[in-house]
C-alpha cells in the first residue's frame, strides 16, 4: 500500500497542468470541511440541550422509581422496604402518592396532578434547588403547605404572600358519591403555598406538591403509595443496582431509571438529533460531488502516467488504488479540518458562550448550550470517510478507458 499512497500523495500536492484541477480539489476539501464542521457543531448543540434538559429533569425525578406493572397503588405493608434499603448503592427512599385533582384560587381553577411526598423527597430528587419563589416547606407542626409549579401559579394568578385567600384542593371521593350536591362528590383541603418550583413548562403546568399525609387524608388511604423513589450512590453502577432491585421485587413491580421515566421525551430528542444528522450527511454527500469532478479531471490529466505505469507492469488494481487513495485523502483532509474547526467552535461556545439566545423572555441559560463528545467526532469522521470512499469509486469506472491507449 506504500506505493499507491506515495503516488497519490504526489498527485495531491504536485502542480497540475490545468490550474482548474487545483481549484476544484481545494473546493472539494473546503466543501467536506464545512460539512464536517456543521455536523460537529450541530451534534454538540443537541448534546448541550439534551444535557441541560435532562439535568432539570434529574432534579425533579429520582435515580430510580418503583411502581406497579399493573394497577395504581400498593401498600407499604406488602412492600419489601428493608430489602430495598439494604441493597448496595441505595442511599435514600421516598414514598410518593399521586392523584389527579383540581386547584382553585379565588375565581380561578386549574386541573393538576397532586403529588404527595414525604420529608425525604427533597433529598431523593433535589426539588428544593428548583424553587423560584418562597422556600421548600411542606409541614410545620400540624399545618400543611403546598408547593405548586410555576405554570399552575401563573394560571391561578396567585401569590404566596396572600394569607387571606388560601389555595383549595379538590379530589374525587373514592367509590360512589352520595348526596345531590356536586360538592359532596369531592374531598377538599385549603392550604397556603410556601414556595413555587420551576422545572419545565410541561411539569410546571401540571404538578402540585403536598405532604403525603394530606394526600392520604384526601383519598381516604392509610399506607398506600403509587411509587417509591430511590436515590443511588454515584459510586455504584446504577444499571447493576436496577437489576438487583428488579430481582428483589419480581415481576409485579417495574424499576425504572431516569431515562426510562422520561422515555418518550428522550426518544424524541434522540430522534431529532439523528434526523438532523442524516439531513446534514445528505448535504455533505452533495458536497462530495466535487471530489468526483476533481478525480475525473485528474484521471484525464494523468492518462500518460497511467499508460507508463501499465507499460512498466503495474496492475489495474494498483492504479485503481492510487486514485482511490487520492479521493480518500481529499475526504480525510476535509474531515480533519472540519472536525478541528467544529471542535474549536464548540469549545469556544462552551467556554465563553459567544452565541446568545436571541429571544424575549427569561431562560435558564443565556447562551446556546454545547457539549462536545468523542463518539460524535468519531461518527463524523466515519461518515465523511464512507461518503468520500463512495465518491472516489465513481470516477474510477472510466479509469481503464483513459489508460488503455496513451495520448498521441
Amino acid at each position: 500500500m506504500r506505493l499507491p499512497l506515495y503516488i497519490a500523495w504526489r498527485y495531491l500536492f504536485a502542480k497540475k497542468t490545468h490550474n482548474a484541477i487545483n481549484i476544484i480539489t481545494l473546493v472539494s476539501v473546503m466543501g467536506v470541511a464545512v460539512g464536517a464542521m456543521a455536523l460537529v457543531v450541530v451534534l454538540s448543540v443537541f448534546n448541550g440541550f439534551e444535557r441541560l434538559i435532562m439535568s432539570l429533569f434529574n432534579a425533579f425525578h429520582p435515580d430510580i422509581e418503583i411502581s406497579l406493572v399493573e394497577g395504581k397503588t400498593f401498600t407499604m405493608d406488602h412492600f419489601p422496604l428493608e430489602q430495598v434499603r439494604q441493597t448496595p448503592g441505595v442511599i435514600e427512599y421516598s414514598q410518593v402518592l399521586e392523584e389527579s385533582g383540581l386547584i382553585t384560587y379565588r375565581e380561578q381553577q386549574h386541573l393538576v396532578t397532586l403529588r404527595g411526598v414525604d420529608q425525604n423527597y427533597q433529598h431523593v430528587t433535589g426539588i428544593d434547588t428548583l424553587l423560584v419563589q418562597g422556600e421548600y416547606m411542606l409541614e410545620e407542626s400540624d399545618r400543611d403547605y403546598i408547593i405548586p409549579g410555576q405554570g399552575v401559579f401563573f394560571t391561578l394568578n396567585a401569590s404566596i404572600h396572600d394569607f387571606l385567600h388560601p389555595l383549595n384542593l379538590y379530589v374525587p371521593r373514592r367509590g360512589r358519591a352520595t348526596g345531590l350536591l356536586p360538592a359532596q362528590a369531592f374531598r377538599s383541603s385549603s392550604n397556603y403555598a410556601s414556595g413555587v418550583f420551576a422545572v419545565q413548562p410541561e411539569f410546571d403546568m401540571e404538578y402540585v406538591l403536598l405532604p403525603v399525609r394530606l394526600m392520604r387524608s384526601l383519598l381516604d388511604y392509610e399506607n398506600e403509595v403509587t411509587s417509591v423513589m430511590l436515590k443511588l450512590d454515584p459510586g455504584y453502577s446504577h444499571s447493576r443496582v436496577q437489576r438487583q432491585l428488579q430481582e428483589i421485587l419480581g415481576d409485579q413491580f417495574q424499576v425504572r431509571n431516569r431515562v426510562q421515566q422520561q422515555d418518550f421525551l428522550y426518544r424524541v430528542m434522540r430522534s431529532e438529533k439523528w434526523a438532523i444528522f442524516f439531513i446534514l450527511s445528505f448535504i455533505l454527500a452533495i458536497a462530495a460531488f466535487n471530489i468526483i469532478g476533481s478525480l475525473t479531471m485528474l484521471v484525464i490529466e494523468k492518462r500518460r502516467d497511467i499508460s507508463v505505469l501499465r507499460s512498466m507492469g503495474a496492475s489495474k488494481k494498483l492504479i485503481h488504488r492510487i486514485f482511490l487513495v487520492e479521493g480518500v485523502m481529499i475526504s480525510l483532509a476535509g474531515a480533519l479540518g472540519g472536525i478541528m474547526l467544529g471542535g474549536l467552535i464548540s469549545w469556544l461556545q462552551m467556554r465563553y458562550g459567544i452565541i446568545q439566545l436571541q429571544a424575549e423572555g427569561v431562560f435558564i441559560t443565556d447562551a446556546y448550550p454545547v457539549y462536545l463528545q468523542l463518539p460524535d467526532l468519531l461518527l463524523v469522521a466515519a461518515t465523511v470517510f464512507c461518503i468520500g470512499l463512495v465518491a472516489a469509486l465513481i470516477p474510477l469506472q472510466n479509469l481503464w478507458k483513459a489508460g488503455d491507449k496513451p495520448p498521441v
